[in-house]
């Protein structure tokens, strides 16, 4: 998925660590609205970064979009220093990409892109057949910063279609990756990580790794947590030390659980770069201009690489998304409140 915002601000993320973290809370960060492209284009609810929370473990970026039925058209785009986590709760997207794959992504079905050193990608809506409406689509797209010693690593693609699920009292989640309740994704990642899609009603409890910090989104229903009731829309920062997540669901209740620990890295990101320093944003940005129009094989060959698919043959699907411009400003860290 592409941070396709028009202006997009640096988001520099403070390292975090474990003696830093406020230990079990429960804090509501809320969802701001991001138009995505222009007016016509989808509207998506973006809880991470915030401005005191840039990362919750290794996880940096989450937006949720849906339900309605505008169909994702994103164009190639590139990204760089991170892995791209696209979960799907309604409506089929097909993903291509410079390493050469060509999937369609379902509800239930996990796409896992790392971009390490520089990857490009598209991503559209599966319409259906001519003068039939297009189903209702609905989503979760997150990235997770890769580590100092991975971020450079050529890129690679994985798609997942059956995920192991872990059942407690009370509760049943598909463990999209890393480990929940000892049942492990195949997901390949590069940090000590969970994420998993749960769903419960009434009394639950979920085990938890103390070490991680942790955070949920409620997608449907709601529930009550330390005396709190969480709906859907805010993300909830749950801190580290816990041994458990213990809620009181309504019917049908259903939220996003992602965790990891503290990430000790400090990150720069931009668009749709996961960096470290401007000079090295500023260069991947240029990287990405400098493949605009050039032939296919030098294209091919060079860092980001080329779609297969997209091109000036290609009809709608023609074309590549354009960097913006970077702010005429230096960076100025802020510090993580949490």
């Amino acid at each position: 998925m592409t941070n396709l915002e028009i202006s997009p601000q640096q988001e520099v993320c403070p390292p975090a660590s474990a003696e830093g973290s406020p230990g079990p809370c429960l804090q509501l960060w809320p969802e701001r609205e991001v138009p995505l492209g222009g007016v016509r284009a989808m509207n998506v609810q973006r809880t991470l970064p915030q401005r005191g929370l840039p990362t919750i473990g290794a996880w940096c970026f989450l937006d949720s979009f849906g339900p309605d039925r505008t169909a994702m058209s994103v164009l190639p785009h590139p990204h760089i220093g991170l892995q791209t986590v696209t979960w799907p709760l309604a409506g089929h997207i097909r993903h291509r990409d410079s390493v050469g794959s060509d999937v369609v992504v379902r509800p239930g079905e996990l796409n896992i892109m790392t971009a390490g050193h520089g990857v490009s990608h598209s991503e559209f809506a599966v319409l259906p057949p001519a003068g039939e409406e297009l189903p209702v689509q609905r989503g979760l797209q997150l990235w997770v910063a890769l580590p100092d010693g991975d971020r450079h690593r050529p890129p690679a693609f994985e798609q997942h279609r059956a995920l192991p699920q872990a059942r407690g009292k009370g509760f049943t989640a598909t463990v999209m990756v890393g480990e929940l309740a000892g049942v492990a994704s195949p997901a390949t990642m590069y940090s000590p990580i969970v994420g998993a899609d749960v769903s419960c009603e009434g009394a639950a409890l979920l085990p938890l790794n103390p070490d991680f910090e942790h955070g949920i989104l409620v997608l449907d229903g709601g529930l009550e947590l330390d005396g709190q009731e969480l709906a859907p829309g805010p993300l909830g920062y749950l801190g580290t030390g816990r041994q458990e997540l213990q809620v009181e669901a309504l019917p049908g209740t259903r939220f996003l659980l992602i965790g990891g620990e503290p990430f000790e890295e400090e990150l720069l990101m931009w668009w749709n770069f996961v960096g470290r320093t401007h000079e090295e944003v500023e260069q991947a940005r240029d990287a990405w201009e400098a493949q605009d129009g050039v032939p296919a094989a030098e294209a091919a060959a060079a860092r980001y690489g080329l779609v297969a698919g997209h091109g000036p043959d290609a009809g709608a699907e023609a074309g590549r998304i354009p960097a913006p411009p970077l702010p005429g400003v230096r960076l100025t860290p802020r510090k993580r409140s949490v």
